[in-house]
């Protein structure tokens, strides 16, 4: 299994973002499960598995663009390799 954390800063809270990555994310053939949440800071956090790389990637491709009322200005990736899978769905949280 592999893990995909992400971290998006900019206009991300309040328009609609975290419930445009979970139907992104279940758009994604291949995406197995996590989450996205709002975090303190305005930014947003994205966890997300998958049996390959090729869907996550995809999702962070999305992530770097956002919905249209958003305005993305950076996104940290960091991925994990070789976990145990710890989601059974994609969740907003």
């Amino acid at each position: 299994m592999i893990r995909l954390q992400a971290k998006i800063q900019g206009n991300v809270q309040g328009v609609g973002f975290r419930y445009w990555v979970h139907h992104t994310a279940q758009r994604l053939t291949g995406v197995g499960g996590g989450y996205v949440k709002n975090l303190p800071d305005g930014s947003v956090h994205v966890e997300a598995e998958a049996l390959e790389r090729a869907p996550l990637q995809a999702l962070l491709a999305e992530l770097h663009r956002g919905p249209t009322q958003a305005q993305v200005t950076a996104v940290e990736a960091h991925w994990e390799e070789d976990i145990e899978g710890s989601h059974l769905s994609f969740r907003v949280a």
